[in-house]
């Protein structure tokens, strides 16, 4: 039974990671929590920051009151710092933010006021520090992600096929490709622990085809592994059908329908994890509560759709779905990045 307390060990870590931001002494950093953070992360950030001589301050908000039909897990949308002007200004004066909010900032309405000035924030997902300890980033997985995005940038077409039966093709023409590696040293720029992702944000109307999960795919927002197949037909980027027999298709039909809101149904992002550290089956070694499910988003070769907002599309939603795929071939311009799981070329 793993327990959460302050380790030496996990200090260690986490001072690493925030050498890797560039953080030195003097500097001015903040610590951002909400009420149901997991303190341990919470003061393993301060007291590393204390460690490499910065002088970190707190900010804690009590976390708001659900909104949602349905229980929300993994979005990076938190609404944690809603109404709180004068906190957002204090973050955007801190040289870097540490989030430990439980969904994380990544795609918070605030973000854009807290980078203004310059600020750099580092999202801690909301996992066990041992997740966290075993996914230490490096600067040599920095200078692949980066080749991943460059190729994406440069590409006007994605399509991806499985030998499960998926075949999607996005216009990526004007997609904006992002990715991130564990940490970031650039004012006015988030990046999130764990990390090793390459993707975009497709435009309106731009995703079209068949996306088939297969068995041991993974379901993120209910931390779960498929059992059974479950094919989503998308059509100018929504889901418009779910086929399958079991559960695996019935929550996923009954929890988008729950939302009642189309949008939820949408195309968020769609690319494919970086991290050879990452593991696919470490699922299986932590209760529900220990984890988040970054380092699942993140393994080497996996195909990571994801469903909800898209602020490229002019989308906005709390209604979200991470879904990596094993096994699947990704191509831009014809050219496979991915070949059945295995990243290609550079990328390897």
């Amino acid at each position: 039974m793993l327990t959460e307390r302050i380790e030496g060990k996990w200090i260690d870590a986490f001072a690493e990671v925030f050498t890797l931001c560039g953080v030195g002494p003097d500097d001015v950093c903040a610590v951002l929590s909400e009420t149901q953070s997991r303190s341990v992360n919470v003061q393993m950030s301060e007291l590393a920051l204390q460690r490499l001589g910065a002088r970190p301050f707190h900010v804690v908000v009590p976390t708001p009151r659900t909104r949602a039909p349905v229980p929300v897990r993994s979005t990076g949308a938190s609404d944690a710092l809603g109404g709180y002007d004068a906190a957002v200004r204090a973050l955007a004066g801190a040289v870097l933010v540490v989030d430990c909010t439980v969904e994380g900032l990544l795609h918070a309405a605030e973000l854009g006021a807290v980078l203004s000035e310059g600020a750099r924030v580092l999202m801690v997902s909301d996992e066990h520090p041992e997740i966290l300890e075993r996914l230490v980033p490096s600067t040599d997985l920095e200078a692949k992600v980066k080749v991943g995005i460059k190729m994406l940038q440069a590409a006007s077409e994605m399509r991806v096929t499985s030998r499960a039966g998926s075949d999607l093709t996005v216009d990526v023409s004007s997609a904006p490709a992002a990715g991130g590696w564990g940490y970031t040293t650039r004012p006015g720029s988030i990046a999130h622990w764990p990390g090793g992702l390459c993707l975009c944000f497709p435009g309106a109307g731009t995703v079209n085809g068949r996306l088939v999960m297969d068995s041991g795919d993974l379901n993120l927002t209910f931390k779960r592994y498929l059992e059974t197949r479950v094919s989503l037909e998308i059509v100018d980027d929504h889901i418009t059908a779910i086929e399958g027999d079991g559960p695996d298709a019935d929550l996923f039909r009954t929890y988008l329908d729950a939302w009642g809101d189309r949008e939820a149904r949408a195309t968020s992002h769609i690319g494919w994890g970086m991290n050879p550290a990452a593991r696919w089956e470490a699922l299986t070694m932590y209760d529900r509560s220990q984890l988040n499910g970054t380092e699942q988003r993140a393994f080497a070769g996996n195909l990571l759709y994801s469903t909800g907002a898209n602020e490229v599309a002019g989308r906005h939603t709390l209604g979200h779905f991470d879904l990596p795929l094993r096994g699947c071939t990704v191509t831009l311009d014809g050219e496979p990045v991915v070949v059945e799981g295995i990243l290609q070329g550079a990328l390897a």
